[in-house]
């Protein structure tokens, strides 16, 4: 499976320039909404809209892996920003920074280490270093979401230094561990800690620091019941340009091809490899094989599909890549231990003929 990362380069005076922004707002129910009132953001309904959505995402991910270098900002702990999408210089990486990430707007993919899913508006994840990671939204041709990410970003050392002094900081080191395979926060701990993350743009000196280090409270001290982890252990970072240049090409092919036939032998092919060496690079890069990872991409869309729309199980099928419907509920459940008909009764939807 593979990762993208969206990332900003901002200077002090851009950060400023974009401090004040409108705050999502909480449902009766807990979850998020966008701030201007508007619903999250219509799930893909048809086979026609996932496959326009992940073409047009495409054209944020035809980049090669590198580490992304992020500038210390002086006198600060930490470098905030906020950043809407797309965004010209999104691109997939990974950094030694440990990042907060909010998600304010809009829905779609999120990729964390090999953990491949939809998100939605309000989404909070915690991302360890040397972690890749994206979101990658859903969104009509021309489209831009103003301000969907919200992100903090320090160094582990950091914290390490102020324990010395600081020794009740030690408190956070077991979600600081756990981070290393991206935790996502729900419930009261995201809707708190989102609250926190904010704030830390608006503020300066002593409150920012207590905006800092309530908001690592808050995450550190959450409940069982509103955290998970994303990623397997052990996620290797792409280690060198040719892999994770081969990843991006099959990536593509991947994403442009959800709904049908993905073909790696053309992919192959283009970069001058057998289907196994191919394959061979893929896992390396990724820590996943390349049918794993189809697999976990076509499933969670199948999830989606069931839990937003009322088509049958045979066309959810035939959306999300399966033309044989024995074969789609095989894999749906030893992926979801249901059946599609079961899961989607447990989303609350109403039950289809197959």
């Amino acid at each position: 499976m593979v990762t993208y990362q969206l990332e900003v380069g901002v200077t002090g005076k851009l950060r400023h320039r974009y401090r004040v922004k409108l705050v999502p707002q909480i449902t009766p129910s807990g979850t998020f909404m966008p701030a201007d009132g508007e619903p999250e953001g219509d799930a893909m309904s048809s086979l026609h809209t996932a496959r326009a959505h992940a073409q047009r995402a495409l054209r944020l991910v035809g980049q090669n892996a590198t580490r992304e270098i992020i500038p210390t900002i002086p006198h600060q702990t930490g470098r905030w920003l906020m950043h809407g999408y797309p965004d010209p210089i999104a691109r997939w990486n990974h950094h030694p920074e440990i990042e907060v990430h909010l998600l304010q707007r809009g829905s779609g993919w999120y990729i964390v280490g090999d953990r491949i899913g939809r998100y939605s508006a309000g989404q909070l994840v915690l991302i360890g270093s040397h972690l890749p990671h994206n979101w990658i939204s859903d969104i009509d041709p021309g489209e831009h979401i103003p301000d969907r990410d919200v992100v903090f970003q320090f160094h582990r050392q950091w914290l390490r230094e102020a324990q010395v002094i600081v020794p009740e900081l030690n408190e956070l080191e077991p979600m600081l561990n756990a981070a290393a395979r991206g935790i996502e926060f729900t419930g009261d701990s995201a809707v708190r800690g989102a609250a926190q993350l904010i704030e830390i743009g608006s503020s300066t000196g002593l409150g920012r620091l207590r905006c800092v280090t309530t908001m690592l409270q808050i995450l550190a001290e959450a409940p069982a019941h509103e955290y998970n982890l994303l990623a397997s252990p052990g996620v290797a970072v792409p280690s060198d340009s040719k892999a994770t240049g081969i990843v991006d090409l099959a990536m593509r092919e991947l994403f442009a091809n959800l709904n049908g036939t993905v073909n790696l032998t053309k992919i192959a092919a283009q970069v001058g490899m057998s289907q196994s060496g191919l394959s061979r690079y893929f896992a390396r890069a990724t820590g996943q094989s390349f049918s794993d990872t189809l697999r976990s991409l076509r499933l969670t869309k199948a999830r989606q599909l069931l839990e937003v729309t009322d088509h049958p199980v045979t066309e959810v099928a035939r959306s999300s890549g399966y033309n044989n419907l024995s074969n789609f509920n095989r894999q749906f459940r030893t992926e979801t231990g249901l059946t599609p008909s079961e899961y989607r009764r447990q989303a609350g939807r109403a039950p289809q003929t197959p």
